[in-house]
């Protein structure tokens, strides 16, 4: 199994032997190789078995460092970067040579981020090239809050996981790129888009249905737990699928289901904060896709906030 531990030098030192480590953001868990190294990028693909079409992420530790690895910064994008990083938002930029197309399967352009996680900056400003760094989770299924959830899933696969404690915002990044003079949002995530449009104004959304998509995250069925998920309105599901006998879960927003087991069930939170439901929808549909059960139901939340974001992931959660 992975090694646990905080020792960022030792992490470093992993990756520079061109291995792969886990690393906390604040948004998920990644699973961090050389984004430079094609050798190490193809350990990512392999270990997560990752479509080789789905582009990968690179962190990087402040905004100088982004310059290293693009040929421009459009203004309106560099906006975003100036109000937002760090923090859990991507930005799709004209990508540098010395970026291998591995990385961006064959696109011009690179996603890149600055994460605001302390232990992951610390990490890479010990490093001289960038990390490329999907969710630390086999290809499709429950993204890790947790440095527990990346041991469970791929604990004999890596060496080490460096432990930053639990993510505090808990959706992937928000990502944002430019075609043709328009902002367009290609994934949703933590970084909302009242706050994204207070800065550049209004964005165009994209729909997450492409089978060859543009940036990472946008496949259809994505981010899905194992149990067949079922969405939509929970008091009239759990009616149904109890009268048909089904053994199911449930996860809700802020209803407590009185009379289905607790271990069975999910609230993300009691107060309706869209924050707390963020932070705890990955581990919720984790827990529940533990619970032996045959579908686990769910319900969308009001679009608004990250619930948008939320309702992206329940979405693509159920499309399995």
């Amino acid at each position: 199994m992975a090694e646990l531990g905080s020792d960022i030098h030792r992490a470093a030192a992993i990756l520079k032997g061109g291995e792969l480590v886990a690393i906390p953001t604040e948004t998920v868990y990644g699973l961090a190789g050389n984004a430079l190294d094609p050798v190490a990028v193809t350990k990512i693909f392999d270990t997560k078995n990752r479509p080789s079409f789905d582009p990968l992420i690179v962190h990087v530790a402040d905004t100088d460092q982004v310059y290293r690895y693009i040929r421009e910064f459009p203004e309106e994008l560099r906006k975003l970067a100036d109000a937002f990083w760090p923090g859990p938002l991507t930005l799709l930029l004209p990508k540098k040579d010395i970026v291998p197309d591995l990385v961006t399967s064959g696109l011009d352009t690179v996603a890149v981020r600055v994460p605001s996680h302390p232990v992951t900056r610390a990490l890479l400003k010990v490093l001289d090239f960038p990390l490329a760094a999907p969710s630390a989770n086999p290809f499709g299924y429950i993204s890790p809050t947790r440095a527990i959830h990346v041991e469970d899933q791929l604990g004999d696969r890596i060496p080490y996981v460096l432990d930053g404690g639990d993510c505090s915002v808990g959706l992937e990044s928000t990502i944002v790129g430019l075609e043709q003079g328009q902002l367009i949002i290609y994934r949703l995530g933590g970084l909302s888009v009242s706050a994204i449009e207070e800065v550049v104004g209004p964005v165009l959304i994209l729909p997450q249905s492409s089978s060859n998509p543009k940036s990472p995250g946008m496949l259809k069925s994505h981010y899905a737990p194992r149990t067949p998920v079922v969405l939509g309105d929970l008091d009239e599901l759990i009616v149904q699928f109890g009268r048909q006998g089904e053994d199911f879960a449930v996860l809700s927003f802020t209803k407590d289901y009185q009379g289905i087991d607790d271990r069975k069930k999910v609230v993300l939170s009691p107060e309706g904060d869209f924050g707390e439901a963020a932070r705890n929808l990955f581990s919720g549909m984790r827990f529940l896709d533990k619970a032996g059960v045959s579908v686990i139901l769910a319900e969308e939340l009001p679009e608004k906030n990250l619930g948008k974001a939320i309702n992206d992931r329940l979405r693509r959660a159920a499309a399995r």
